[in-house]
């Protein structure tokens, strides 16, 4: 059979690598008995080997907590065995993060969070909103990795990286994609009562940054579960 779908460009890439970028929209991933692999529920969409999924269970009380009152953190999958697992989801661009050791932590919105290296802590991290809570809907919880370790993540587009050092800088909470722990961000409201019957602009909600720092942004939004749905 001769077709224009079996050039190299098609193949799967060939090596020993952990992490390797198949295209901008999908990822390869080697997995071994020492070295296993968290990653979100639903992102794989193809594997090698000998390869096992299981859900992932808390890691501290605390953790199993947060999971249950949140929803944040059940949609985690541990992946183990020896093999490649690919990950990918809706087309999404994907980029790398390499944090480098205890003191680096990297925050995550979990809709374009895909895996990372078993070897990084991660937590369940709540943004302080009053008023925004009842009208974000999403953005509220949101995953901390932190330690030596890779996380993939993928974007709605190409990101964009703004720092936060220079001025105020405020984010549709369902278009963060990531931003470094040390910021602290806020939920900024202006929520009037035409917000409430739909007569609003439908930017009432932002996330606030200020201080050392970065944030992604992605051109798109992401749609809005709640903590019930899968």
């Amino acid at each position: 059979m001769r077709s224009e779908l079996f050039s190299k460009r098609n193949a799967e890439v060939q090596n020993q690598e952990r992490w390797t970028l198949q295209s901008d929209k999908m990822l390869r991933t080697v997995i071994t008995p020492n070295a296993p692999m968290i990653a979100t529920k639903g992102a794989m969409v193809a594997y090698q080997g000998d390869v096992k999924f299981a859900h992932q269970g808390s890691k501290s009380m605390g953790q199993f907590m947060k999971k249950a009152a949140t929803g944040e953190g059940g949609n985690v999958m541990r992946v183990e065995g020896h093999g490649e697992v690919f990950f990918a989801r809706e087309a999404s661009n994907i980029f790398m993060m390499a944090l480098e050791g205890p003191q680096d932590a990297l925050t995550v919105n979990t809709a374009n969070l895909l895996a990372f290296d078993d070897a990084l802590n991660w937590e369940i991290r709540r943004i302080k909103g009053g008023v925004g809570a009842m009208v974000s809907g999403s953005g509220l919880f949101n995953l901390e990795l932190a330690g030596q370790g890779t996380a993939a993540i993928c974007c709605k587009g190409a990101p964009m990286v703004l720092d936060c050092s220079q001025q105020p800088t405020f984010v549709d909470p369902q278009a963060a994609v990531c931003w470094s722990s040390a910021l602290a961000p806020q939920i900024k409201t202006d929520v009037s009562v035409g917000t409430f019957f739909g007569r609003g602009s439908g930017e009432s909600v932002q996330l606030a940054f200020h201080g050392p720092g970065f944030v992604v942004v992605q051109p798109a939004e992401n749609a809005v579960y709640s903590a019930t749905q899968g």
